[in-house]
C-alpha cells in the first residue's frame, strides 16, 4: 500500500459548530458509513459494547490516497459515532475511529465533543518548566491510582487525575504529601504509566464501592491511543471530563515546576479484532510472519508494524497530538525495540525541531519475544539520534537479576565494579554516543521494586511473611489484602537507627549511584520512603492493597527522605554529574580505584563549569568499611556521607578517609572560583511588529549574562500594557484584540525587556519577484513573488498573477514557471489587486559546454576504468573513456550553462578501484564561453593539468571537498 500513503493531517473528526468533518483512511475498503448515535450504547456487565445497530448512517466519499471522508452540517455536541465498513468480500466492521479524540465510557463509541471547550481555566497560559539539556533531567515513575488511592483520607479525589491538583495536604505529623511531596524531592519530571484509554478496567464500576473487581491495571493494553482513560476521572462516563481533568492534572505539575511525560505503548494492542485499526484496514496494522500469521514478539499476542508509512504516520501523528493539545514534556516507548529505528527517529526530529526542542525521548531497547522486524530499536540504535535507552546493563550490575535471589554490587556481590563504572561514565565505553542516551535506574514498575529485591536477594523473604504471588493473587487461598496486612516488610528496622540497617544503607546505596552518575536518573515511586509490595514483582493486576503508596511510610522513615532529598539537590546544584558530551566524560571524569567492592572517580568541575573545583565520589558496597587514600595537595569536604546527602559541608579530611560499610561518599576540594552567570539583558524576538486583529503571534526572548553570553533555562513572566488591544499569554504567544498599539514586557526577576506592537488592517502595499539570477533559453525556471504590507512586513495568503510584456523572449506556463524562450531582455508583471511590479530579466544562450578528461595510466590498462561525474545539469553519473592517438584515454562530459563546478571520481568498473583517496572537481568559470575545459590525470601523482581553450594552467595537489 505504498503507493496509498496518505500524508495530509486531517484524519479523524475536525470539529466546528456549523459542520463536522469525517475523514478515514481504508484503502480496502468498498463503502465507508459515518453512524450517529444519541448515546454511547447498551453496556454488558463488563462495561462494554456489543450492538451497534440502530444508527443513522452517511455513505462518505471516496478520495486520493484510500481516503473516505464526509461533512455533515450542523453542531452534533453530545452524539456519538462509529465508522461502518463494507468490503468487498461481503464482510461488514464497526469501527471506534482510530483518531478518536473523545470516547464514551469503555471507549464503546466515539464522541463528538468541541475541544475548544476542554481547556481549563488559564490553560493557554500554561508553560513547561524551563530545562536546558536531557542530562538535567531527574525522572520518577508513578502510577495515576496509586497516587493518591490508599485508604489514609489525605485526598478528596482519590485515585484521579485531580489529585494531583490538592495543594497543601500533609500527614498527621505535618509531612508534605501528594504533589507538594513531589516538589520537596526535588525531581524534574513525572513519568505517568499509560494514562491514554486502555482496555482492562471497567470504567462503569471503578468508581462503584460495591464492586471489588475489574478496578486496577497498568494499563499497557491500549484501546483508543489519543484519548486520556476514562477510569482516573471523576465522571467515565462524560467523554469531555477526562480531558479537562487530565490538562488540570498537567497543568498543576507545570506550575510546580515539574514535567510531564507520557508512557505510551505503540508496540501492540490489547485485541485486534476488537483494536482500533483491524476494523479498518484488516491486516495493515499487525507485523506478521511469512505465512501471515501474526508475530508476537510483544508477548501479548500481537505487534504493530510500525515499519509501514500508515502506521508510522499514525504513530507520529499520535504524538504530537498529545504535545500539542496535552502539553506533554516527553514520552516513555514500551518495547522500544519492536518499533524500527527509522519511525524511533522520525518521531524525536519531529517533536524536538518542531514542538520543542526540550521534549525527553527514551524506552525500552528489548522486546518482549521473537520478531521479524530486522530494524528494531536495540541498545546502540540510538546513537546520535536525540533518544535515549533504560540501561538494563548497568541495572544489572548494581542490583543483580531483577526477580530472584542474586546479587549486584549493591546488593553483595564484588566483581563488577568495571561494569558499575560502565553506568557511571553514562555507558560511553558500552552503547551510547552521549550520556543523555542513558536512562539509568535500578527498578522500575516491571519485576520487584528496590526494597522487595533487596530483601529478596538477603533471602529474606519468609522472615518478613512475603507471600508467593501469582497472577496477582497471593498463594494459599488468601486475598491480597490479608497478604498485604500478614506481611511485614520492615521488621528488622529499627526506627531510632535506621540508616545503620543494612537493608536500608543497601537502597541509600543503589539509588544513590544512579543519581550521581552521568546520564538521565530514573526513580520508581515510593523508593525514597522504602515503598514495598510485599513481594510482588508483577503487579498490574494486584489492586490497591498491593500498589497503592504508602504516605505513611514518610514519617515512618523521614531520614531516608531527607537523604534523597540531599542527593537530588547535590546532582541539581553541580553541572559535573550532567556532562552533555562524550568527551567531556572522557577528559574530566578520572577513576581513582575499581576493584574489591570499592569504585572512586574524580569529577574535575572547573573543567566543566562548576562551581566545586574537583569533586570526588566514592562508593563502598562491602560490608565493611573501607579506607581510601585521597590526592594529597589539599583538604577535602563532606557533602555526603553514610548519614547525611546535600551540599553543605559536614567534615574536612585529609590524605585518606574511611567510607562506612555499604554506603557512599561525597567531597570537594575547593570552590572553583567559575563566575556564575547573572542575568543583565533581556532581548525580546518578535517574527513581525504588527498584526492583524485576532491574528497570533509567537515572541521569544534570549536572555544575557554580564559577559553578554546567553543564558538558557529562564523564562519570562509576560505583560501587556492594553490588554484590550493585544492579549499576551504566559507562553509569549499574543492575540491582538483590537486596533491600536501597546507595549509587551517580558519581566525576570529585575530585569526587563519591552517591544512596541501595532494591532492594524494589513493590506498589499509593494510586491517582489525573484528569481534565479542566470537564465538560459529553452530552460524553465520556478519565479518567487512576495506580498509586502504597509509596515514592509511579508502579507501571506495573497494571489499574485504573473503575465509577461514581451512574449517573444520569455511566457508564463500554468504553474507560475517562467519558460524561456529566446536570449534577449524579458519583462515579468506581477499584479495583486491594484498593485503592480516589474522584473526584468536577461536570457542567456543555451551553450552546453564540454569538459574532456584526459587520463593517463603508466600500464596503459585501461579496461573497466571510467569516471563518474556529478552536477554537470545533463547527465550526472557513469561516462565511458574512450582511446586516444597519444596512449591514454578520455571521457567528455557536457554541463549546462549556469553550473559552477561539476565532481568527478575515475574509478574501476562498479567501485572496485579508485584514482585518488578523495573527490575531484573542476571549476567552471562564468564567462565561459564555447572554449572547451581539458583536464588530464597522471595515475599515481597529484598533478592534474587543466586547459582551457588556450589557457594552461597546472594544479598541483589534487582539487578536494
Amino acid at each position: 500500500m505504498q503507493d496509498l500513503h496518505y500524508e495530509s493531517n486531517d484524519l479523524g473528526l475536525t470539529y466546528s459548530s456549523n459542520a463536522c468533518r469525517f475523514k478515514v483512511w481504508a484503502p480496502t475498503a468498498s463503502q465507508v458509513e459515518v453512524v450517529l448515535y444519541e448515546d454511547a450504547g447498551e453496556y454488558d456487565q463488563y462495561g462494554m459494547v456489543h450492538n451497534h445497530e440502530g444508527g443513522l448512517a452517511f455513505l462518505m466519499n471516496p478520495g486520493k490516497k484510500g481516503t473516505w471522508s464526509l461533512e455533515l452540517e450542523g453542531d452534533y455536541t453530545g452524539k456519538y459515532y462509529m465508522y461502518r465498513v463494507a468490503f468487498p468480500g461481503g464482510t461488514v466492521n464497526y469501527a471506534v475511529d482510530p483518531y478518536a479524540k473523545a470516547v464514551a465510557a469503555g471507549g464503546a463509541r466515539t464522541a463528538i465533543i468541541d475541544m475548544k471547550k476542554t481547556n481549563p481555566e488559564d490553560w493557554e497560559d500554561d508553560v513547561s518548566p524551563p530545562q536546558i539539556r536531557p542530562t538535567d533531567a531527574i525522572i520518577y515513575e508513578l502510577h495515576v491510582r496509586d497516587f493518591s488511592i490508599n485508604d489514609d483520607n489525605l485526598f478528596q479525589q482519590k485515585g484521579l487525575y485531580r489529585a494531583f491538583t490538592e495543594e497543601g495536604l500533609t500527614d498527621q505529623d505535618g509531612n508534605l504529601v501528594g504533589i507538594d511531596h513531589l516538589v520537596e524531592l526535588g525531581i524534574t519530571h513525572v513519568h505517568l504509566m499509560p494514562v491514554f484509554d486502555f482496555k482492562t478496567v471497567n470504567e462503569l464500576t471503578v468508581h462503584d464501592p460495591s464492586v471489588a473487581e475489574g478496578k486496577y491495571n497498568w494499563g499497557y493494553d491500549p484501546q483508543n491511543f489519543n484519548v486520556p482513560e476514562g477510569s482516573y476521572s471523576s465522571d467515565p462516563t462524560n467523554p469531555v471530563a477526562r480531558i479537562i481533568e487530565f490538562k488540570q492534572m498537567v497543568q498543576a505539575l507545570h506550575r510546580k515546576g515539574i514535567r510531564v511525560i507520557m508512557d505510551v505503548v505503540y508496540n501492540h494492542t490489547f485485541g485486534v479484532d476488537d483494536g482500533p485499526f483491524e476494523g479498518i484496514v484488516p491486516g495493515y496494522f499487525y507485523r506478521t510472519n511469512s505465512e501471515g500469521y501474526l508475530t508476537n514478539g510483544s508477548g501479548v499476542g500481537n505487534e504493530l508494524a510500525t515499519e509501514r508509512p500508515m502506521v508510522r504516520k499514525y504513530i507520529k501523528d499520535s504524538v504530537r497530538y498529545w504535545a500539542e493539545e496535552y502539553h506533554i514534556d516527553g514520552f516513555r516507548f514500551d518495547l522500544m525495540g519492536l518499533i524500527d529505528t527509522r519511525t524511533m527517529t522520525e518521531i524525536t526530529n519531529m517533536l524536538q525541531q518542531e514542538i520543542d526542542r526540550t521534549i525527553l525521548v527514551y524506552g525500552e531497547p528489548w522486546t518482549g519475544g521473537d520478531s521479524p522486524l530486522w530494524d528494531k530499536t536495540l541498545k546502540g540504535a540510538q546513537k546520535g539520534k536525540g533518544f535515549a535507552v533504560f540501561n538494563d546493563n548497568y541495572r544489572s550490575a548494581v542490583k543483580g537479576d531483577n526477580d530472584g535471589y542474586s546479587s549486584g554490587f549493591a546488593t553483595g556481590w564484588w566483581g563488577v565494579e568495571g561494569s558499575v563504572l560502565k553506568g557511571v561514565q553514562g555507558a560511553i565505553h558500552d552503547f551510547t554516543y552521549h550520556p543523555s542516551e542513558t536512562i539509568n535506574y535500578v527498578t522500575a514498575h516491571d519485576n520487584l521494586n528496590l526494597w522487595d529485591k533487596i530483601v529478596t536477594s538477603q533471602g529474606m523473604r519468609h522472615a518478613l511473611s512475603f507471600p508467593e504471588w501469582h497472577n496477582g493473587s497471593p498463594s494459599g487461598g488468601y486475598s491480597a489484602q490479608e497478604a498485604v496486612t500478614s506481611a511485614d516488610p520492615y521488621r528488622f528496622v529499627e526506627p531510632d537507627n535506621m540508616l545503620s540497617n543494612d537493608t536500608v544503607r543497601r537502597s541509600l546505596l543503589a539509588n544513590g549511584i544512579m543519581i550521581t552518575s552521568q546520564g538521565i536518573p530514573f526513580l520508581h515511586a515510593g523508593d525514597e520512603i522504602l515503598r514495598s509490595k510485599y513481594g510482588d514483582h508483577n503487579s498490574y493486576r494486584s489492586g490497591d492493597a498491593v500498589n497503592a503508596l504508602r504516605w505513611s511510610n514518610k514519617a515512618r522513615f523521614r531520614p531516608v527522605f531527607d537523604y534523597y532529598c540531599g542527593l537530588l539537590r547535590l546532582r541539581k546544584a553541580h553541572v559535573a554529574f550532567k556532562m552533555a558530551h562524550r568527551e567531556q566524560v572522557e577528559r574530566h571524569l578520572k577513576v581513582l580505584s575499581c576493584g574489591h567492592g570499592v569504585l572512586a572517580y574524580l569529577l574535575e568541575g572547573t573543567e566543566v563549569k562548576d562551581s566545586w573545583n574537583r569533586i570526588l565520589i566514592i562508593y563502598n558496597g562491602k560490608e565493611q568499611e573501607s579506607r581510601v587514600d585521597l590526592p594529597q595537595d589539599c583538604v577535602w569536604n563532606v557533602v555526603v556521607n553514610d548519614r547525611t546527602a546535600g551540599v553543605e559541608v559536614l567534615d574536612h579530611v585529609q590524605g585518606s578517609v574511611t567510607v562506612p560499610r555499604l554506603s557512599m561518599m561525597v567531597l570537594y576540594d575547593k570552590e572553583s572560583g567559575v563566575e556564575p552567570q547573572i542575568l543583565t539583558s533581556m532581548d525580546i524576538r518578535s517574527p513581525k511588529k504588527a498584526i492583524q486583529c485576532a491574528e497570533e503571534m509567537k515572541l521569544e526572548v534570549v536572555f544575557k549574562d554580564q559577559h553578554d553570553k546567553r543564558i538558557e533555562g529562564l523564562q519570562p513572566q509576560w505583560i501587556s500594557s492594553d490588554p484590550e488591544k493585544m492579549i499576551v499569554r504566559q507562553t509569549g504567544k499574543i492575540i491582538g484584540t483590537a486596533l491600536g498599539e501597546g507595549i509587551i514586557t517580558a519581566v525576570c526577576g529585575e530585569v526587563e525587556a519591552s517591544i512596541r506592537i501595532i494591532v492594524d488592517h494589513l493590506v498589499p502595499a509593494r510586491i517582489e519577484v525573484t528569481g534565479e539570477p542566470m537564465m538560459y533559453a529553452t530552460r524553465h525556471y520556478p519565479i518567487q513573488t512576495t506580498v509586502r504590507d504597509q509596515y514592509n512586513q511579508v502579507l501571506p495568503g495573497q494571489t499574485v498573477q504573473l503575465a509577461t510584456t514581451t512574449p517573444r523572449i520569455v511566457s508564463i506556463d500554468h504553474t507560475g514557471k517562467l519558460l524561456a524562450m529566446r536570449p534577449g531582455k524579458g519583462v515579468i508583471m506581477a499584479h495583486c489587486g491594484s498593485l503592480t511590479a516589474e522584473w526584468n530579466v536577461q536570457i542567456h544562450p543555451f551553450s552546453i559546454r564540454t569538459v574532456e578528461i584526459e587520463y593517463e595510466r603508466p600500464d596503459h590498462h585501461y579496461d573497466g576504468w571510467n569516471v563518474w561525474v556529478w552536477g554537470t545539469g545533463i547527465h550526472d553519473g557513469k561516462i565511458p573513456f574512450h582511446p586516444t592517438s597519444d596512449g591514454s584515454v578520455v571521457a567528455k562530459v557536457k554541463v549546462a550553462p549556469g553550473m559552477k563546478r561539476i565532481g568527478y571520481i575515475i574509478r574501476l568498473n562498479e567501485w572496485e578501484r579508485r584514482e585518488g583517496d578523495r573527490d575531484l572537481f573542476i571549476e567552471i568559470p562564468s564567462t565561459l564561453g564555447n572554449e572547451r575545459i581539458k583536464v588530464k590525470v597522471k595515475s599515481g601523482t597529484r598533478e592534474i593539468v587543466v586547459a582551457i581553450g588556450e589557457r594552461l594552467m597546472k594544479m598541483h595537489g589534487l582539487s578536494s571537498a
